[in-house]
């Protein structure tokens, strides 16, 4: 749809000036005959006439020309072109991200935690159309920012996600619980939760089970992504006496996270060496992307100086008509 405006619409009341400025100059160029009686003009009709003659007031039109287009250009025109080929409503997009302590091994460089943030972030610049919240999750489940378009708010909230701030353990039940909550009455036609953890499900409110019933009564897709590998793993807890080092047991509960993806049509992925987490997110990334097909097309041009230019031409043109060519004594 092609549209225009103006900065300065006000100016196009000097328009009102150029009917006035034409029938000033037809009655100029009449009262530039002198009337004379005579008894028979009949040869007088079948006279030819000059082509001076014929474009005497060809310089005249001209300059009104340039006026009308330079009131036109002080009114600052704006033409612009805008497509937009909407077919749905988008997508609603969860982050629901593992802070446990167990987050901290180092198996990833520089900890699971580290690189889960950084491979999260390359993921929502990508998604620059949809609404992405993001839900943190450790022995309880708190949102750190809710779905937004703002993805600048959203990238900054994440990097801030961390450990300290929630009750240890997992409660994969209640991070994925107050994700649902977040997008559960979205009117997006496709709602999405990406939760990420490395631990098993220990503590918290809600049965995972309970979580996964709420997910499929309101068609919410979750992917699950197991992070890292098992067994006895040394991390380092930031505490108020310094780094601490500790040895824990990690341990990622696979039947569970296979069973959430399952229930709900989404899939789940295991990321066990350092890479394999952005290669998840890419495949997810195109797993979603097909749903939504939006495209906006949109050009915006001042032509206000595109306008004075053809002012100049065109007074240009008059000026060599009107004392060159046909040199006009009046």
């Amino acid at each position: 749809m092609s549209l225009i405006s103006f900065s300065y619409p006000y100016f196009l009341l000097l328009l009102l000036i150029v009917p006035l400025l034409v029938f000033w100059l037809i009655k100029k160029d009449n009262s530039r005959y002198a009337y004379i009686k005579y008894s028979d003009f009949s040869q007088l009709l079948v006279a030819n006439k000059t082509w001076r003659i014929r474009l005497r007031l060809l310089p005249d039109w001209l300059r009104v020309l340039a006026l009308t287009l330079l009131i036109i250009a002080l009114a600052r025109p704006h033409f612009s072109f805008s497509k937009y080929d909407k077919e749905s409503m988008g997508i609603d997009v969860v982050l629901a991200l593992d802070v446990s302590p167990s987050m901290l091994v180092k198996d990833f460089k520089p900890n699971h935690l580290e690189n889960a943030k950084q491979v999260a972030k390359d993921f929502i610049q990508k998604r620059k159309t949809d609404e992405i919240g993001l839900v943190v999750f450790s022995g309880e489940a708190f949102t750190q920012c809710p779905p937004t378009t703002d993805h600048e708010v959203l990238i900054d909230l994440l990097s801030k996600a961390g450990l300290g701030k929630l009750a240890d353990g997992t409660a994969i039940g209640d991070g994925l619980s107050v994700a649902i909550e977040r997008i559960k009455n979205s009117s997006s036609q496709s709602k999405t939760i990406i939760l990420l953890t490395d631990g098993v499900n220990n503590t918290g409110q809600i049965d995972p089970e309970a979580a996964i019933l709420l997910a499929k009564k309101y068609s919410i897709r979750v992917y699950t992504i197991g992070i890292g590998s098992t067994g006895i793993a040394s991390i380092s807890i930031p505490t108020a006496f310094g780094v601490q080092k500790q040895n824990i047991e990690t341990q990622i509960d696979e039947e569970l996270l296979k069973k959430i993806a399952q229930k709900t049509k989404g899939k789940y992925f295991r990321s066990t060496e350092e890479g394999s987490l952005k290669r998840i997110f890419e495949e997810i990334d195109k797993l979603e992307k097909n749903i939504i097909k939006t495209s906006l097309y949109k050009k915006n041009n001042d032509d206000a100086y595109l306008l004075c230019l053809w002012v100049v031409i065109i007074l240009l043109l008059e000026s060599i008509l009107r004392y060159g060519v046909l040199k006009i004594k009046y």
